[in-house]
């Protein structure tokens, strides 16, 4: 079966050279736990939110949880496909097309129930000429401002709230690291700037692999190469998730944008739940240098700091022999 896999935040910034994270939309999050063998209960999710000592808000276990077990599921409240894939996934969402798609002005949905939920912002977008704007993105290979451009479509249909993320990490992102193009502010600058920020820094890559659950760590570098992403999508509960480079949960994607936290090992009550916005595989300098430029934070994980103890002890060796 194919699936869509897992946790790279980081791979939605840094495909260039350069290094490039009131409810009111029809897409809430879920904050259920699905038990599949039992498929009509719907058990409230073992989590809490709360304040860490230096992250911010987290995400914390409110019971044992087991590792693979399914933490909670997630809908996102945008998403958006790439363009490669524009044509071949359901534009709202994001589930690979097959003969039986529903057509838009355009484009195609996986169903007639999501032809009717895209309502929320499609006939807003299509009474508008989006033809330059899409072609800018598509030359720059920008694709946070579609996102952008989805939800202001929703914002005026009337479907949300401007201040619909404002609830996300605020941003610490430099000039360099946003785009202020003129023509991409189509609301008000100061709106455009603060939502293009926060989706820039919550955003999740959402990717295509092909095996089974088992098989979706061992597949990820292989998912890297092949550029498998079918879009991105931010959703609310998981962007609160902070980072650890030796993760405890991760996400995976099943068929559409729905996304599934799952634990990938035990995580004892009252643990802070961590996902990995990067590679796992990268060393110590390039996770720190990716993490920085690309989400403004210096990680301390554990990890980290053993990296940096072990850097420093081998300095100390090279200097007494020199």
């Amino acid at each position: 079966m194919s699936r869509l896999v897992r946790y790279s935040r980081y791979l939605s910034r840094f495909k260039t050279p350069h290094f490039p994270r009131c409810q009111h939309s029809t897409l809430p999050f879920s904050t259920t736990t699905v038990d599949y063998n039992k498929p009509s209960r719907l058990d409230p999710p073992p989590i809490r939110v709360a304040l860490t000592e230096s992250a911010g808000r987290g995400v914390f276990a409110t019971r044992k949880i087991g590792a693979g077990d399914l933490i909670h599921t997630a809908k996102p409240i945008l998403a958006h496909p790439s363009f490669s894939t524009i044509n071949t996934v359901c534009y709202f969402c994001l589930k690979k097309l097959t003969s039986t798609e529903f057509h838009g002005k355009g484009v195609a949905f996986c169903s007639q129930e999501c032809k009717e939920n895209a309502k929320v912002f499609y006939e807003v977008e299509t009474n508008a000429d989006w033809l330059a704007f899409d072609d800018y993105c598509r030359n720059k290979g920008l694709k946070y401002p579609l996102l952008v451009k989805r939800l202001a479509c929703m914002v005026i249909s009337g479907a949300a709230s401007s201040e619909s993320l404002d609830i996300l990490q605020p941003s610490n992102l430099s000039h360099e690291m946003v785009s202020r193009d003129e023509q991409m502010a189509f609301l008000t600058k100061k709106w455009y700037n603060s939502v293009l920020a926060r989706i820039r820094i919550n955003a999740f890559r959402i990717e295509l692999a092909v095996g089974s659950y088992e098989d979706l760590l061992s597949s990820a570098s292989a998912c890297i190469e092949a550029e498998a992403a079918v879009g991105n999508a931010v959703y609310m509960l998981p962007s609160l998730y902070n980072h650890d480079c030796d993760p405890n949960a991760h996400i995976v994607w099943i068929d559409n944008a729905d996304a599934q936290l799952k634990a990938l090992c035990d995580v004892e009550e009252d643990e802070e739940l961590r996902i990995c916005y990067i590679d796992v595989s990268m060393d110590h300098d390039a996770r720190q240098s990716f993490l920085l430029q690309g989400f403004g934070f210096k990680c301390n994980c554990l990890r980290c700091s053993s990296g940096r103890l072990v850097k420093c002890a081998k300095l100390f060796k090279r200097k007494m022999l020199t």
